[in-house]
């Protein structure tokens, strides 16, 4: 088995890509060794101690590095823990699946989008999906969803994206720009 590595726009965190399947559904964000018992994976990486983020995507893991920490020694620890995991077939999330892990809201709300919003709301969250998401996905991230309310959309960003440099570009130049476009009811996109 050979994972490929790739930089992110995120300079503290680097992409690997298994050449597999990581998540069959959604992506996971572990941000502290804490929330990382839920997956042996995560967990492991977190033991590195030079290890502050994990995220597992469709068919990679990001993983963003301590401040201080060295990119040429810690990868090789790294693709060792991937390898061993992945050719093993151990399981991603204790119990053998994510269906015992709490995630905010069906759909990541933070709050209740106001009813008179729901054709907004479609928009928004269909331009997110097939235009946002798959971006941001190169880039070793996702984007979430966290609401509508009189014109701004407030989202969070996961993996690399989280704590990158290029974020808030990305977010006010990027998808701002987007959604302003193709949604005119939007004003401003803020960071939740």
């Amino acid at each position: 088995m050979f994972i490929e590595t790739e930089t992110t726009p995120n300079p503290a965190t680097l992409k690997f890509l298994p050449g597999r399947q990581v998540m069959s559904a959604g992506t996971r964000d572990f941000t502290s060794p804490e929330d990382a018992s839920a997956s042996p994976l995560a967990e492991a990486l977190f033991d590195l101690g030079d290890v502050t983020g994990v995220f597992f995507g469709q068919d990679f893991v990001s993983v963003t590095a301590a401040p201080g920490a060295e990119w040429p020694a810690l990868k090789p620890q790294v693709v060792s823990i991937l390898l061993d995991h992945f050719v093993s077939d151990a399981p991603l999330f204790v119990g053998g699946d994510a269906s015992g892990i709490a995630v905010p809201g069906e759909d990541g709300s933070n709050f209740d989008d106001d009813p008179a919003d729901a054709d907004i709301v479609a928009q928004i969250k269909d331009l997110i999906e097939t235009r946002v998401r798959p971006a941001v996905a190169n880039d070793g991230g996702d984007i979430i969803y966290r609401g509508y309310r009189e014109g701004v959309v407030y989202l969070a960003m996961q993996g690399a994206c989280s704590g990158c440099p290029s974020s808030t570009a990305t977010l006010k130049q990027g998808i701002e720009s987007l959604l302003k476009h193709y949604v005119p009811e939007v004003t401003e996109v803020r960071a939740a």
